[in-house]
């Protein structure tokens, strides 16, 4: 069954690199459904799913994990932030010989279900493997919940009984040593998907005296972004507030950025801060480790994590597990 379900995976990857008719049906219904995602964006996340189902990709990613013969049903609660965001977690439950309850969101509850029909209109075998789940969930042996930090505490009361993996909300930063890095890869980790996933960079720790000139010119790529409607209000509302309070910002005509120690920022805003030392930024880290979900930089390793290149934040390798949680590793304990 392993063999089948991998062979089935690198089948479905072409698809997903150029969508059918009946999966750009589905980008279609989701694009209308959930007006913050579009075409583009939603075929972006996909190229990037695709990349994980290379043949040989997959049965490297597995050697390290087990197949059981004695399956488990594992719900998973998806969030609607960006494109088939649980793709991962339907991949690590099937790659590790378990059955998928998924429970999906009301902002994107098309391509996954699409993405299914297609993996089981190759492998049918798959169809006993993945189901999905309509009004309360049912039994189920283990959860993998994500949602945002209000949702997560209630998801850890409620599945407190099960295995489980509960994420909530994250963001990523960028931490920059001189200007010679490439903001057109840095401004694709922040606005890529709006700025909404958790692998966004909503931070960024740059050296006193730094000079935004270049990040600002990689800003105007993304002008388009201020046609979309609710990326706009975003912008124009935080803007006025800003002014009306006298708060000081720099605007790209594209973005805000605001000097501010949050690591959050909402959609239109770029978070900075000025930073003495490396040592300063290292023991941030620390303190705010659960709130990061991954670091660019043109450091190699900081506060004790190793980095990302520049434009590569929505561009995950297979075993970058969000929350740093080795989901094989928690299903292959079921049994």
């Amino acid at each position: 069954m392993k063999s089948k379900i991998i062979n089935a995976l690198s089948e479905l990857s072409p698809i997903l690199n150029s969508p059918n008719e009946k999966l750009i049906e589905a980008i279609e219904l989701c694009v209308m459904e959930n007006t913050w995602f579009d075409s583009d964006s939603v075929c972006l996340a996909l190229k990037a799913l695709a990349k994980w189902l290379n043949k040989e990709v997959l049965e490297e990613f597995c050697e390290r994990y087990d197949f059981t013969d004695n399956p488990k049903t594992v719900a998973v609660i998806c969030a609607g932030n960006i494109p088939a965001v649980n793709f991962h977690d339907l991949l690590c439950v099937l790659l590790s010989g378990n059955r998928a309850l998924l429970k999906l969101s009301s902002l994107d509850n098309r391509l996954i279900p699409a993405i299914v029909e297609e993996l089981v209109a190759i492998e049918p075998l798959i169809k006993d493997r993945v189901s999905f789940a309509e009004g309360k969930i049912n039994d189920f042996d283990a959860v993998i919940a994500t949602g945002s930090n209000n949702t997560s505490r209630y998801f850890n009361y409620y599945f407190s009984k099960y295995p489980h993996i509960i994420r909530h909300s994250r963001s990523s930063i960028a931490v920059i040593q001189n200007n010679k890095i490439d903001y057109k890869g840095l401004m694709a980790d922040i606005l890529t998907h709006k700025g909404m996933g958790c692998r966004n960079i909503s931070k960024i720790f740059v050296p006193k005296g730094f000079d935004f000139s270049e990040l600002i010119e990689a800003s105007l790529d993304y002008k388009y972004l201020l046609d979309h409607n609710k990326y706009r209000n975003n912008y124009d509302y935080h803007k006025a507030i800003f002014i009306m309070n006298n708060i000081p910002f720099v605007d790209s005509q594209v973005l805000i950025l605001l000097e501010n120690k949050d690591l959050f920022s909402p959609v239109s805003i770029l978070n900075y801060e000025f930073y003495d030392s490396l040592n300063d930024i290292d023991n941030r880290i620390e303190l705010e480790k659960d709130n990061i979900q991954c670091i660019v930089s043109d450091i190699e390793v900081v506060g004790g994590i190793k980095t990302i290149n520049f434009g590569k934040a929505q561009q995950p390798e297979i075993n970058d597990y969000a929350d740093n949680i080795d989901t094989m590793l928690f299903l292959n304990g079921l049994n």
